[in-house]
């Protein structure tokens, strides 16, 4: 085991180690939306079936979603720094790879790679800003984070449509992802030379098995959506489903093996007893479930349904995101005064756009980009509402000694919720699309992702009542 280093942070440079370790951050959040943009070009480039497609992002959000507390907990043990430049080196060698990719499969395989080591680099970014700002610029550290964070989106979705429609040295959509290679070499470079060592945690330990667990019971849990359609939906798939289920409940029996070993399992088993907590977390499942697969659908609708450009399609999103941001900045402050009272009112927000949405694409034969860009900014807005503040919320009854163990469950749950989504909506969308057209895989979809946050807040108002009754 490693010696724990006594010595003290430098912190002398720590405003030239914030724009490093937020700038990975932000080719992270870039790489979420600007694949989508360019996910149907690829498909027609590749011929990716639809179950590829859904892959694409599914499979980097899974592996993420079952490794980040892994990749946390290796910084704790390695050193936040040596994890953060092996996370950055590492994204942006399979960024390289997921540019070459020659066929769906092998893309799926390097997205799966990317997703790893993205566990590896994001857990460290926050952990930096932690340690280096204890004084009264932590606000503003925090304050650039969450700036950088929300513009993240609309970066993404501009910079893709305009990377596949300038066909860089004809790389076509290739170029979405080899963007991440001179990005991800400066930030390493510059990263090992400022960022400070910072010390490391005597005593934390791996669990490996937990993650494998995890991972495998996600994997076949998820999987049969994505390949569902592919095979006609075979009754082997529901057997398959059937297995995750049982592996993710194994999971759970594992985890009480562990800690019993006098282990660190990946989840701290005492959250389990805390009903608000777990309400919380149903809340954010079912949100993030309609989060990000709602931006690969009104993609797909945009370019396959309506032949809108790839360009036109990625604008069409920069209000929302930016709404998005707006809402994101106030929205804190409000929930500290009305608690869930304001991730209620978001999410009526976000239905009465999807409302709209669904209108618009009913009645009007072929909506402009601009038509469309304008209805999303309600739905961004509500979503801004809801997502800036849901953690907080969320992780409100959790006890400070359990902060940590509880904001990695919480960061899981999302992502998991999100990988899900794009699962399961993917499938719906492409189901429905395959027997009518796209227009009705996307109306189809808008109710869904209705039904998803009225879900969403019932979770909500039952954690309200728990937790005053606590």
């Amino acid at each position: 085991m490693h010696q724990t280093v006594t010595r003290p942070i430098d912190s002398t440079r720590r405003w030239w180690v914030l724009a490093i370790v937020v700038a990975a951050q932000f080719m992270f959040g870039v790489d979420a939306f600007i694949v989508n943009v360019a996910i149907p070009t690829i498909a027609v480039d590749l011929h990716a079936t639809p179950a590829q497609i859904e892959s694409v992002i599914a499979i980097y959000l899974i592996a993420y979603a079952t490794l980040v507390v892994t990749g946390g907990r290796l910084g704790d043990i390695h050193g936040t720094k040596n994890v953060f430049l092996a996370g950055v080196l590492g994204f942006t060698a399979t960024s390289l790879w997921c540019g070459m990719a020659f066929s769906g499969a092998e893309l799926i395989t390097a997205r799966l790679a990317q997703g790893a080591t993205a566990a590896l680099m994001v857990p460290q970014v926050l952990a930096t800003l932690h340690l280096l700002f204890t004084d009264d610029s932590r606000s503003r550290a925090f304050a650039i984070y969450g700036i950088v964070l929300g513009l993240a989106g609309a970066a993404g979705f501009l910079l893709g449509g305009l990377l596949v429609t300038i066909d860089l040295a004809h790389t076509g959509w290739r170029s979405v992802f080899f963007v991440n290679v001179p990005c991800g070499l400066v930030i390493a470079i510059a990263a090992w030379r400022i960022m400070p060592a910072v010390p490391r945690r005597a005593g934390t330990k791996l669990d490996v098995k937990g993650s494998a667990v995890l991972f495998a019971g996600l994997l076949c849990l998820i999987g049969p959506l994505l390949f569902g359609h592919d095979v006609g939906w075979a009754p082997w798939l529901w057997a398959v489903m059937a297995t995750g289920a049982a592996v993710l409940a194994a999971f759970l029996r594992l985890e009480h093996a562990v800690a019993r070993a006098g282990g660190m399992p990946l989840i701290d088993l005492s959250l389990l007893a805390d009903a608000a907590f777990l309400r919380g977390l149903g809340a954010a499942f079912f949100f993030f479930v309609a989060n990000l697969s709602f931006y690969l659908v009104m993609t797909l609708f945009m370019q396959r349904g309506l032949k809108i450009a790839p360009l036109a399609a990625g604008l069409a999103f920069v209000p929302l995101a930016l709404a998005f941001v707006v809402a994101s900045r106030h929205s804190g402050a409000r929930a500290k005064r009305r608690g869930t009272g304001v991730l209620i009112e978001g999410c009526a927000l976000q239905i009465a756009g999807l409302v709209a949405l669904a209108l618009v694409a009913d009645l009007i034969d072929a909506p402009t980009p601009l038509m469309l860009a304008f209805v999303m900014i309600v739905f961004g807005y509500g979503q801004g509402l809801v997502m800036a503040p849901l953690s907080g919320v969320v992780l409100s009854t959790v006890k400070p000694v359990a902060a940590g163990s509880a904001s990695g469950m919480y960061g899981t749950t999302a992502q998991i919720g999100n990988a899900a989504g794009v699962a399961a909506i993917g499938a719906v969308f492409f189901a429905v699309e395959t027997l009518q057209s796209a227009r009705a895989g996307f109306l189809v979809s808008l109710a869904l992702f209705a039904a998803l946050i009225m879900i969403c807040v019932a979770f909500l108002s039952w954690m309200r009542r728990t937790a005053a009754r606590s």
